[in-house]
């Protein structure tokens, strides 16, 4: 009796006080809700917000700092060094990513890595700035159809220069007058209309990773436009998004990113779909968003409270990234599940491009040799699926950790086909009366030039040669990926 009496008192001291203050529940809950910055609705520099959120805008300028990781980091530098993927260049033969590739840096370098780019070319289009610039939006909104298949160089960068535009930031995911979560990329919202997904009925928490979801996910420019296109009407699955692609994207008119040079096959190039790899994932399902991980609560001068935009792995912030659910576990026997789970992850995606590289080189054997062209496309098709079903993997962030059991799944199905692959060669060759052997010795020869060629620039130039003829002219496509 005594307890319930207290519980009205207490209730009747909450009531007394809100009234003295002038106000109710609901006008405190109203006033919260309707943040107010004073700034324009067409804002679009990230300046703009320093002095309103000056933790939050300095947790921001972070991702300028620099790290080298075990298998990703975020320094500049080639992933065809000897300790990343040096065999890269034989893999993406006849494309952008054969010429360079490079670790992602932070979102603060957006703008100028996609300057210095050797992928960038005077064919790229708009759609190479969608997930850079602070003034795509407004670019789409203003242009239409015009921004995607625009010529990079001559007219969206300098109008987005023109604009005053930041590297991705603040607006991208805010609302600049209220800081609302919001969805800027329409490519996001056509996606996940595909997939029967009506993003306006998102939860607060649904929008923690949506915001994320606008750009690091795989995605082809529309053939009729140039348009960035989500590969997702059948689902988030590798396997899914590959059926798309041999379905309705033909039918689109999209049938690849590139030809292979070495096995003249139409290629399909993987891009960072983290987003999807997550939510297929165990984290993914079991409601995590990509910000509870990426972007963590933390103190900050002391005392204050704030959600860090220091995007970055976890594996840097494990105490507020990993410690605040996984309170059983000791940070260290965590991070030691991390590298274990991303070390068998590594192993086995590279050999997955082992059996990949075979496979394209046996195709080369097949055309140079005039095997019957239905063998040769049954051959190239396997190849195709082959390097899907790794490159998914090998895009994607986090070296396996955001989908374990599905990466390794898409590692076998990898292998499956490209010794597929191999197998018709196999049997074709042997008919041509081709030596296997020297063809086996051919291929590690190849390889090892590519190894010891210490000009990035020049190693996709040892893939191919006398043994291995070149099928096309070098050359990027019209609007290579970045």
């Amino acid at each position: 009796m005594a307890s319930k009496q207290l519980h009205w008192i207490y209730l009747a001291l909450v009531a007394a006080i809100m009234l003295i203050a002038g106000c109710s529940g609901a006008e405190v809950t109203e006033k919260a809700e309707k943040l107010k910055t004073g700034l324009s609705k067409d804002e679009i520099r990230n300046e703009a917000f320093k002095d309103l959120f000056p933790l939050q805008y300095k947790s921001f300028y972070k991702t300028e700092e620099m790290e080298d990781t075990k298998y990703a980091g975020s320094i500049n530098r080639s992933k065809y060094d000897h300790d990343k993927e040096p065999y890269l260049p034989i893999l993406f033969n006849g494309y952008g990513f054969a010429t360079q590739y490079t670790e992602d840096r932070g979102h603060a370098y957006a703008n100028v890595d996609i300057r210095e780019t050797a992928r960038i070319n005077d064919k790229s289009i708009g759609s190479c700035l969608t997930c850079k610039s602070t003034a795509v939006p407004h670019m789409i909104e203003e242009m239409g159809d015009d921004y995607w298949g625009g010529n990079f160089n001559n007219d969206i960068w300098p109008k987005a220069e023109a604009m005053g535009h930041s590297p991705i930031g603040c607006t991208d995911c805010h609302d600049p007058q209220t800081m609302d979560l919001r969805i800027t990329r329409p490519s996001f919202t056509k996606g996940m209309e595909s997939q029967g997904i009506d993003i306006s009925k998102a939860t607060k928490n649904d929008m923690r990773s949506y915001v994320c979801a606008q750009c690091h996910v795989e995605y082809h420019f529309a053939a009729k436009n140039g348009e960035v296109t989500f590969p997702w009407a059948n689902g988030f699955k590798p396997e899914e998004m590959y059926e798309y692609y041999e379905t309705t994207a033909k039918e689109n008119g999209f049938e690849k990113d590139w030809v292979h040079n070495i096995s003249g096959t139409p290629m399909l190039k993987g891009q960072h779909p983290d987003f999807e790899t997550h939510m297929e994932g165990p984290h993914g399902k079991a409601g995590v968003s990509c910000a509870d991980c990426h972007m963590p609560y933390e103190r900050v001068d002391g005392k204050k409270k704030i959600t860090s935009h220091w995007w970055t792995s976890p594996l840097k912030t494990m105490e507020q990234s990993c410690g605040t659910c996984h309170t059983n576990r000791e940070i260290d026997e965590l991070k030691e599940r991390v590298t274990e789970i991303q070390d068998t992850h590594m192993k086995a995606l590279h050999s997955a491009e082992d059996v990949s590289i075979t496979a394209h080189y046996y195709v080369n054997k097949m055309i140079i040799s005039g095997v019957s062209e239905e063998k040769i496309k049954q051959a190239q098709a396997a190849v195709r699926k082959g390097q899907w079903f790794w490159d998914i993997c090998a895009a994607e962030s986090s070296a396996g950790f955001h989908n374990p059991q599905g990466s390794m799944d898409s590692l076998r199905k990898s292998e499956v086909a490209s010794n597929e692959a191999i197998r018709i060669a196999t049997e074709e060759l042997v008919k041509k009366g081709v030596n296997l052997e020297e063809l086996d010795h051919e291929i590690e020869k190849a390889k090892q030039a590519v190894y010891d060629e210490k000009d990035n620039f020049k190693k996709k130039d040892h893939a191919v040669n006398s043994y291995f003829p070149a099928l096309q002219p070098v050359a990027a496509p019209a609007a290579p990926k970045k």
